[in-house]
């Protein structure tokens, strides 16, 4: 059974976030700040965590860069959740790591519905711990990425998108797809976001860039 870590302040909505997801079949705990969530986190590892913007104390934009950058709970799939609606707060959300985006209010069987989406998603990710093409060289565990030996710093996104990339060796990826995996269904931005992080992606993995290759007016692929 998944187990769904809630983080919100609201006790009304986190008891109905709570009561609606165990009545979906899913393992709950909830919390009001961040500092039970950490707590918690450093006895199990849930499979998703919603979590809420605007907290008391540390906020979920914090939480979250804190979470991306901790090796043991970097892959777990996020939920943000918050009453701010403008594009600029969902990509600066996504763009810290954040693998979905949920505005209040929001009908449960939204919430349902995303939150079996991004375990499938998730899931659907297996892979061995160590990805390699040419000079590049991932270890997923570590989310470390070296280019012949020597370590390359990527943002979480960078660094997904080229997992994805090494996942597919061989299978050419349109941009909508990679939108879709890296960013989320119901992302707003422009295609054109895939473009600039391959780009990034390249000029940061140096010789090993050259291994991504375009698929004009499809999208990309790499070790073909």
């Amino acid at each position: 059974m998944p187990l769904i870590y809630t983080v919100e302040d609201d006790s009304s909505i986190r008891e109905i976030q709570q009561y609606a997801l165990q009545n979906s079949g899913f393992e709950v705990q909830g919390f009001s700040c961040g500092r039970e969530l950490c707590q918690a986190l450093e006895t199990k590892i849930p499979s998703l965590i919603l979590l809420d913007i605007m907290l008391p104390g540390e906020d979920g934009l914090e939480i979250l860069l804190g979470l991306r950058q901790n090796s043991a709970t970097a892959h777990i799939p996020i939920i943000m959740v918050t009453a701010k609606s403008t594009e600029l707060d969902k990509v600066k959300g996504l763009d810290l790591g954040a693998d979905d985006y949920m505005t209040k209010p929001f009908g449960i069987m939204e919430l349902i519905s995303r939150v079996k989406a991004l375990l499938r998603r998730t899931e659907n990710l297996a892979e061995p711990a160590l990805l390699t093409n040419g000079p590049i060289a991932m270890d997923t565990e570590k989310r470390s990425v070296t280019v012949g030996g020597k370590a390359c710093e990527l943002t979480f996104k960078e660094f997904e998108l080229l997992r994805m990339l090494l996942i597919n060796q061989g299978i050419v990826l349109s941009r909508d797809k990679i939108m879709d995996q890296i960013w989320g269904f119901d992302y707003e931005g422009e295609s054109r976001t895939v473009d600039m992080h391959i780009k990034t992606l390249r000029q940061k993995l140096g010789e090993g860039g050259a291994a991504i290759q375009t698929v004009r007016n499809v999208g990309y692929v790499i070790g073909r």
